[in-house]
């Protein structure tokens, strides 16, 4: 059996990321908890305005959800786009989840993890 800085030498050698399980396990959970926010008419209710991807009766006022690790490589810039989106475009009619206490600040990390996934 392999003792763990044996296998931390190899991936560094190597160039693999170990990421323990229960992260993994952790992260599944946040993403799946985001879906539920944004899908829920009551919450985040992204579907009114945006096309994702296995939702059912998407808006068409914003745009498609979609490529988003692409469009935003910086997850930071994506979360402040959906915490208060009138920082960059103080014309947009986003509601700010954030400043308007939509979505709490937790609600919001669950929403921007499965935002980035899509």
């Amino acid at each position: 059996m392999l003792n763990i800085r044996r296998m931390l030498s190899v991936a560094a050698v190597f160039g693999v990321l170990l990421v323990p399980m229960a992260a993994v396990a952790d992260d599944a959970k946040m993403i799946e908890e985001g879906k539920k926010i944004s899908f829920d008419t009551k919450k985040g209710n992204c579907l009114a305005c945006h096309m994702i991807m296995g939702g059912e009766m998407p808006g068409n006022i914003g745009p498609p959800l979609i490529a988003m690790k692409a469009r935003f490589p910086d997850v930071a810039k994506l979360r402040a786009q959906i915490a208060d989106s009138r920082e960059m475009n103080p014309n947009t009619i986003m509601p700010p989840f954030g400043a308007h206490g939509i979505l709490t600040d937790d609600e919001i990390d669950k929403v921007v993890a499965y935002i980035h996934t899509l």
